[in-house]
């Protein structure tokens, strides 16, 4: 056999569920285990207050450099795959992060913990567009929903038992493991994903934006970085300069973007089809939601109720089983019936139980929560990957990785917003009817709260209206089964 045919592809057909498991489930590790971290370490904040004997405001760079570095590196994650290769880019992004979280556990000084949390953030910042981007190239287009719906279940999920672990490990054990438990997963994420992902074909040339890759990173990290201090105060020097930068460049890439006529950076492009922009922007009402009552709700119950992190963090688990349970659901139903339904149903779902959870007192039962909990996490797990797919499928094939990419960033900019958004109104709403003389806390602050579920409540009857206008794309439905052409070196 000669060199040059040695090399060619190998024809892979996943026609069926029982061939895509290896591949699969080599994501699924990776991916949870990112995320995971994403809301773990919050818990952890006045623990390494006392710890490392600094200031609030200096340990919420933990946080804040792990979200600004995964913000960063988003944008180039479709540049880069298509250069070097899906699979190979992911290895190395589970290896970076496992080096990160190795480091951060050993961290000696609050200054070490957000260096090492930013190279965290360098490396999982890439791990979900390309997961998406690998599982829908490498999926049979007939049965793209129900394997989308399986990959995301950690989409959901891992946000809602992050507070959960953590809790348990900040309360019984140490802040330290927090980090300690992503080595084992993430040795066995890198092992899995070596033996079993496949290589997909690289572009046979990509050309380097180099504006692009200065603007978008600039652009992304900006406006997280503005939308984060916004939450402490929109007129503070850092929330300006922040939004101006972030603003600025966003501008300036939009633009460069747009005259760009070959490979731009991110693809947007994608926007002048109706189907798409309508289908971003319900999932962006979708995260604001979803991130904002993860966000809101333990603090309630922490500030109001009384409650240790890790028992507020147990009260996510009837959101993220219900999600676990109807996230495969929603994915065999888009298979057959589109998404439009889906996130119909799915909206209403999560509009009632937010209003539901807007009824709840701080003298209340905590069982309260167990119903519109359970509700919220059934309307995301039947609407969030059956949209997810929408989006995918409305953007031409060969610009999947670039798609990805570019919902992966505006997601990463819309949690900073939902918490930062909501951070204010509920200020805003205390300080108001402190003013009508309640009684600060509980009194006012709870009202606060109940304030922000309502504009949840809104924001989902906003998302239910637009859903009406959804249509099936084109390829959905209309595929039939092809043998998927990958590279097993």
């Amino acid at each position: 056999m000669s060199a040059q045919h040695a090399k060619q592809p190998v024809t892979v057909p996943f026609t069926s569920m029982r061939q895509l498991i290896g591949p699969l489930l080599a994501i699924i590790v990776g991916i949870f285990m990112v995320i995971l971290d994403s809301t773990a370490v919050n818990v952890a904040v006045p623990k390494l207050v006392d710890d490392f004997h600094s200031k609030f405001e200096t340990v919420q760079w933990a946080i804040s450099g792990y979200a600004l570095a995964q913000a960063a590196v988003i944008p180039l994650a479709g540049w880069i795959t298509d250069r070097f290769g899906s699979k190979q880019i992911f290895i190395v992004s589970l290896v970076l992060f496992t080096l990160g979280s190795i480091l951060c556990a050993t961290a000696q000084s609050i200054d070490q913990l957000i260096f090492y949390r930013v190279l965290q953030g360098l490396g999982g910042g890439m791990v979900s567009p390309i997961a998406f981007a690998m599982t829908y190239r490498f999926s049979p287009p007939e049965k793209a929903g129900s394997i989308m719906g399986l990959m995301g279940m950690p989409i959901l999920l891992a946000p809602a038992l992050g507070p959960i672990i953590a809790g348990y490990l900040v309360d019984k054990v140490s802040w330290e493991w927090i980090f300690f438990i992503n080595i084992p997963v993430g040795i066995l994420g890198v092992i899995l994903c070596a033996l079993l992902l496949p290589s997909l074909p690289k572009k046979a040339s990509t050309s380097l934006d180099m504006l692009g890759i200065i603007l978008g990173p600039l652009a992304f990290s900006g406006l997280s970085y503005g939308l984060s201090e916004g939450g402490t105060s929109w007129t503070s020097d850092k929330t300006i300069i922040g939004l101006v930068v972030g603003v600025v460049a966003l501008a300036a890439f939009i633009i460069v973007e747009l005259a760009r006529k070959k490979e731009p950076l991110l693809e947007l492009r994608v926007f002048r089809s109706s189907l798409f922009t309508r289908g971003i922007l319900i999932q962006w009402v979708l995260q604001f939601v979803m991130f904002g009552i993860i966000f809101s709700v333990p603090y309630f119950m922490q500030k109001l109720m009384g409650m240790s992190a890790f028992e507020a963090g147990m009260w996510t688990l009837p959101q993220a089983i219900a999600a676990g349970v109807f996230m495969p659901i929603g994915g065999r139903l888009y298979d057959r019936i589109g998404a439009r339904p889906l996130v119909l149903i799915g909206l209403t779902i999560v509009g009632v139980g937010a209003f539901l959870i807007s009824r709840i007192d701080p003298s209340d039962d905590a069982i309260q929560f167990l119903v519109p909990r359970a509700m919220l996490g059934m309307g995301m797990g039947l609407s969030f990957l059956a949209l997810n797919t929408h989006l995918i499928q409305s953007a031409p094939s060969n610009l999947v990785s670039r798609v990805t990419s570019l919902t992966s960033a505006a997601q990463q900019i819309m949690t900073s917003f939902s918490v930062a958004g909501l951070t204010t109104i509920i200020a805003n709403r205390t300080a108001h009817y402190v003013s009508r003389g309640d009684k600060p806390v509980p009194d006012a602050m709870s009202h606060g709260f109940h304030d922000a579920y309502l504009v949840l409540v809104g924001l989902a009857v906003f998302g239910l209206l637009c859903a009406t206008t959804l249509r099936r794309p084109k390829t959905e439905g209309t595929q039939t089964p092809t043998a998927h052409v990958v590279d097993m070196g």
